[in-house]
This record gives C-alpha cells, structure tokens and sequence, in this order.
C-alpha cells in the first residue's frame, strides 16, 4: 500500500538539528564551483575573495532557506571530476562560514574524504548523487552518531549520463534502487530517521521520464522514506521552452518560474524538501500553497 506523506517520519535527524519536517522545507543551493550547470562563477570567484559566496549563503538563509547544501564539485552533464585537494579547497572556507549561519548544512559530495572532513567540522547532512556507492562512503556516514544523508539515484555517472539515458518505466528502477539503498545504509546501523530519498531529476532519465517521475512522484513513498526534489533551473523544464540557451547557459531568468511550479508539483506529490536556486521565490509560493490547504 503507497503511504501518504503525512504517515512518513515527522523529523529529518541530522547532526546538530532534528528538522521539522510536518511541513515542507526549501533547501538553497550554493555552488562553490566555477562550472556548476546555472550559476558557476556567479557567486564563487575565489580570485576575487570570498565574499560574494559568503553572501550568498546569508541571504538565502534571509530569503527563508531551511537548509544550505554547498557543493564544490558540478555534477552537471558531461562534467570532469576535480581532485580531492581542489574540491576541498572550494568547499571548507564556504563550509566553515555557512556552519555559523543558524541553519543545517548540507555537503554535497561523493567522496568519502571530502565526507569524513565536512562532518569532522560539524556538517549536518550528507548529499550524494552516487546514493554512497564509493569507497568508504558508506562506512564515513555509518560511523557518525547522527549525519543525515540524502541517498539519489543516478543512471550511469555524469560524464556519460545523458549520452545513454534509461531505458522504459524509470518509476520503479528508481524506487528499488532507492529501496535497495537504503536497506544497505540501515543494516550499516543507521536509523532510518537519519535517510531521505531524492529520485534523481535529470541524472541520467530523458525529459519525459523526468515528468514520468513528478507526475507519479507520489508512488516513491511506499519506500518509507522522506523525498527530497530537485527541480530547480533542470533542462527539462527549459525544454517546455522555444528559447534556446545563450552561450550553452540557461537563462536563469526564464527558468525560475518553472522551477518554482515544478518543485510546488514536488511538494503536492509528497516531497518534503525541494532544493532550489530561487529561494526567496520558492518560500512565497509554499506560503500560498499552506495557505490553500
């Protein structure tokens, strides 16, 4: 039988806060890369000092983000991994300054020593596209007392993607993967209270399976975990579009009110956390929505 949201856990534990999670929360995306697929460079250009992602982290969490998620490494389609030293370089001033800002901090890795470092200077969550799949990144969130994690599905990796998307029904390839997941992190010792699940927009599914899995999002919770969504500024949604992208950017612009429909869908559909570039945007439309209901 498909559980509503509302018989899901209440609570997302992390390591420093419990987040509510009776109603639903934004999580504001912070790139501290110079490639990320929306925004790379826009607000990290070390060459010119910090201080421009240090202020973006402040004023998501003033637009009314619940979460930060700071990623140091762009996982967009076709992208080259960085080495450990230079993801870690991008992430720790970043991390440290967000750490003081009164709200979870997220890290979006896959590397377990980029985990193992961001948890040992007080990160709350681990988010990773590889759902810990890699070395040792299972055993660095088993080890901690109270991480939360995010667990994704990813088709492939993203060099390779999008070249050759899924084949057919993705809904349940993607629900027994997450299942599959996540029975592996509980029988490591993590409690379930600890684990939600994000299917994945845009890794590796072409546009239609993408909506296939918003329109059907609802059927992800028989899994017996929170969702998490990640809509905002995807392709997908540009593809609704006539508009083609300047420079092979996307029009950030254009793409904010798709974005913030699609990740109101998400929540309709049951996710409780969407993560999100236009926050401030985002919030105001939850507000109209809690107002609905």
């Amino acid at each position: 039988m498909i559980q509503n949201s509302s018989t899901l856990a209440a609570v997302w534990q992390t390591a420093r806060f419990q987040i509510d999670l009776s109603s639903p929360r934004v999580m504001g995306i912070v790139n501290a890369t110079p490639d990320s697929f929306s925004d790379g460079g826009q607000y990290y250009a070390p060459s010119q000092g910090l201080e421009s992602v240090f202020a973006h982290c402040e004023k998501l969490v003033a637009d009314g983000a619940d979460i930060l998620d700071i990623g140091a490494e762009s996982t967009r389609p076709g992208a080259i991994a960085v080495s450990l030293e230079e993801e870690l370089a991008r992430l720790l001033p970043v991390l440290r300054h967000a750490l003081t800002l009164g709200v979870p901090v997220s890290v979006d890795s896959y590397k377990s020593q980029v985990m193992q470092v961001a948890l040992d200077l007080g990160a709350d969550i681990i988010n990773d596209i590889w759902a810990l799949r890699q070395p040792g990144a299972l055993s660095v969130v088993a080890a901690h007392p109270s991480c939360g994690v995010c667990l994704m599905h990813m088709h492939r990796e993203p060099q390779t993607m999008q070249i050759q998307p899924m084949l057919g029904d993705v809904l349940p390839q993607v629900l027994d993967f997450l299942t599959q997941r996540a029975v592996a992190l509980k029988a490591a010792g993590v409690d379930s209270a600890r684990i939600t699940l994000d299917p994945g927009i845009g890794f590796g599914k072409s546009v239609a399976q993408n909506f296939s899995l918003l329109a059907r999002q609802h059927e992800l919770l028989v899994a017996g975990y929170p969702l998490l969504a990640g809509w905002s500024r995807k392709s997908s949604l540009a593809s609704l579009s006539n508009t083609q992208p300047a420079n092979g950017l996307p029009d950030n612009a254009e793409r904010m009110l798709p974005s913030v429909a699609a990740a109101l869908l998400a929540v309709e559909r049951g996710a409780r956390i969407v993560r999100v570039h236009d926050v401030q945007q985002t919030v105001q439309a939850l507000k109209v929505w809690q107002a609905a209901r």
